[in-house]
C-alpha cells in the first residue's frame, strides 16, 4: 500500500476517532506490506518517513490544526526530518504511529512519530515545520494560540535544539554555496 492508500484508510477510519487536544499523542495503527521492505526484508528506512506523513495527517485534522491552517488559508511545509532505527519492521507485522507536537520556536514547530510494535518503540522520525500563506509564514505562536493552547512552548530538549540549530547552519551553508562571489561572477 502507498501513501494513497494509507491516507485514504486513514480517512475512512477517522469519523471513529475523537479529536485531541493539541498537546496530546494520536495514534494510528499500520500493518507492513511486501511495498515496504528493502532488500533485507524489513521496512525500508524512507518508508518510515512516508509512514510519518499519514500519522502527522491525522494529528493535523484530529488536533484541530486544519482548522487553523484553513483559516489562513496556508499549507504545511516539512523543513527537516530525521529519523532514528532502533529495531525492524518485518512483512505482516503491525504497529502504532504515535504523532505528537514537542513544541515550536519563533519559526518551527517539532513534531514526533515514534513507530510502536509489541509495546516497543522501533524507530523515531522527528519533523521540524511550518505553516506559510500567500502573506508568508504563519508565527507558530499566533497558530497555537489559534489552536486554544498557550503561547509558550514547553521546553525543548537539548538533543532538539542542537538538531535545530545543526539545520539551520546547514541552510545558510547551502546558501552561501549558491550565492558565492564565484558562482555570481559566472553568471554574468
Amino acid at each position: 500500500m502507498n501513501l494513497w492508500f494509507r491516507l485514504i484508510f486513514m480517512l475512512l477510519r477517522r469519523p471513529w476517532k475523537k479529536p485531541a487536544g493539541g498537546m496530546e499523542t494520536t495514534v494510528i495503527s499500520m500493518r507492513v506490506w511486501p511495498n515496504d521492505l528493502d532488500i533485507n526484508r524489513h521496512v525500508t528506512n524512507g518508508r518510515y518517513f512516508t509512514m510519518a506523513d499519514v500519522g502527522r495527517m491525522d494529528y493535523v485534522l484530529r488536533s484541530g490544526a486544519i482548522k487553523v491552517a484553513l483559516k489562513h488559508k496556508s499549507f504545511p511545509i516539512v523543513g527537516d526530518v530525521w529519523g532514528k532505527f532502533r529495531r525492524e519492521l518485518k512483512l505482516f507485522e503491525t504497529f502504532e504511529i504515535h504523532s505528537r507536537m514537542l513544541g515550536w520556536d519563533e519559526k518551527w514547530v517539532f513534531m514526533e512519530h515514534r513507530f510502536v510494535s509489541k509495546q516497543r518503540v522501533v524507530g523515531t522520525v522527528i519533523m521540524r515545520g511550518l505553516f506559510r500563506s500567500a502573506k508568508g509564514l504563519i508565527d507558530p505562536q499566533e497558530f497555537i494560540r489559534e489552536m486554544g493552547l498557550e503561547p509558550q512552548s514547553p521546553a525543548l530538549p537539548d538533543w532538539l535544539s542542537n538538531w535545530s540549530d545543526s539545520c539551520d547552519k546547514l541552510s545558510s551553508a547551502l546558501r552561501d554555496e549558491e550565492f558565492s562571489p564565484a558562482d555570481m561572477q559566472q553568471n554574468t
